[in-house]
């Protein structure tokens, strides 16, 4: 277990993308944590302030006002923090700062739920981050001055907040934006505890003294014990999903797993979970459908045409007909217009309040010169998207937005021609 959680640690410099994966699915909490420490305690023991030169007034008996000599003291400032400060600023600020900001950025449902599932994952790959940031700020204490150690941390500091972006995107399963906005969010509670650093580090000593942590420890073991219930039930999961991928005949194991690493934004070892898959049961449809729905996203056009055609093939209403509106969204990125709106009002008809389909379609018939029921279309996409249930907006907000947006075109193209015509 150390040297393959050390392995991820160190690959976290370079591939921090595949690293936070690997630490969902091999990670341990208590190595994240120890290398924290580890770091810390590095990090007092060879970084060292710069000595100041202070000077300081020395007063003799019966010296008049304004004749006492000046001496100066050379002084060296500690360090106002422990060795054990920075996990637990991670583990009580910054991690639920973290899960509260990714919570309202992406709306991934209730905040208590959020906590228990993703508290402890989340808090490894911090921790992980962390201690990978700051190695490059102890290597350099050995050998750099002070100064350049000061600009070497504040890049530290940058790559720890490139690292969270990997890790609540990994974690969460969220889209880019979202992710950014949660780490910046993020910092503005470990702002906060800068400005109340003064109690809080009273507070975090009384914490950390051995009386409190035996009888804390003594009357809430149980709830210590589930906090790495996520990350165990996920590693958990994975591994009884890799047994079982094993078995050579089994392909809805590899489509499970393509899902978990889709789902984490993984995208080349989703790809090759899913490729699998179709090697074992070419019949497989799920994972042509999400091998399509990749390589659409890629604008691999072609190959995505191949894996649609062959689910409609197998199931023309395979996902509540969810194929057709992939099927039109290709034709549409390949601009072939007429194909699209073949496939899209078929579609719309099956399913008429879905924004995603209506959009799509006022897109079809706009590429065919059918300005007014384009416009129909994008209205009704607004619509249903004003109408959906509230657990669905967040999904389908975008599509809203896009169709908002081609209806004011089309509004401002209708009024220049109206003006064209009456002169």
């Amino acid at each position: 277990m150390v040297f393959e959680n050390s392995k991820l640690l160190l690959r976290l410099l370079w591939q921090p993308a595949s690293a936070m994966s690997g630490i969902l699915d091999r990670g341990s909490l208590l190595f994240a944590s120890l290398a924290v420490l580890a770091v810390s305690l590095l990090f007092g023991s060879t970084v060292r302030p710069p000595v100041l030169q202070v000077p300081v007034v020395v007063t003799q008996p019966g010296a008049e006002p304004g004749e006492a000599p000046l001496r100066v003291v050379q002084v060296r400032p500690q360090w106002s923090f422990s060795f054990y400060t920075p996990l637990l600023v991670l583990a009580a600020i910054y991690v639920p700062g973290t899960l509260l900001a990714a919570n309202l950025a992406g709306r991934l449902g209730g905040l208590g739920m959020v906590f228990h599932r993703d508290y402890s994952p989340l808090l490894t790959c911090a921790s992980m981050a962390w201690a990978a940031a700051e190695i490059p700020v102890v290597l350099a204490g050995w050998v750099a001055p002070f100064p350049v150690l000061g600009a070497v941390a504040l890049l530290a500091l940058v790559y720890f907040a490139v690292l969270m972006f990997f890790a609540v995107r990994t974690v969460f399963g969220v889209e880019n934006g979202v992710a950014v906005a949660a780490v910046c969010l993020s910092s503005i509670p470990v702002v906060a505890a800068a400005v109340l650093w003064a109690p809080l580090r009273f507070l975090f000593g009384w914490l950390a003294s051995p009386f409190f942590l035996f009888y804390a420890f003594y009357y809430l073991r149980g709830e210590f014990a589930s906090v790495g219930a996520g990350l165990r039930s996920r590693q958990n999961f994975r591994r009884m999903l890799e047994a079982s991928a094993i078995n050579p005949h089994d392909a809805e194991a590899q489509y499970q797993l393509g899902l978990i690493y889709q789902q984490r934004r993984s995208t080349a070892e989703a790809i090759q979970r899913f490729q699998n898959a179709v090697a074992i049961d070419p019949s497989e449809t799920d994972a042509h459908f999400q091998l399509g729905r990749i390589a659409r996203e890629q604008g691999r056009l072609t190959d995505a045409l191949a894996h649609f055609q062959t689910v409609v093939d197998q199931d023309e209403k395979f996902s509540l007909s969810e194929i057709l509106r992939e099927l039109g969204a290709v034709y549409l990125a390949n601009r072939q217009f007429k194909e699209a709106r073949d496939e899209l009002s078929v579609y719309v008809e099956r399913r008429p309040y879905d924004t995603e389909g209506l959009f799509y379609y006022g897109q079809a018939l706009q590429g065919l010169g059918d300005g007014g029921a384009a416009r129909e279309m994008y209205a009704r996409a607004v619509e249903s998207a004003r109408t959906a249930p509230r657990y669905r907006r967040r999904y389908i907000a975008k599509w809203s937005r896009l169709a908002q947006k081609q209806l004011g075109k089309l509004g401002r193209s209708g009024q220049a021609n109206t003006t064209e015509k009456r002169l």
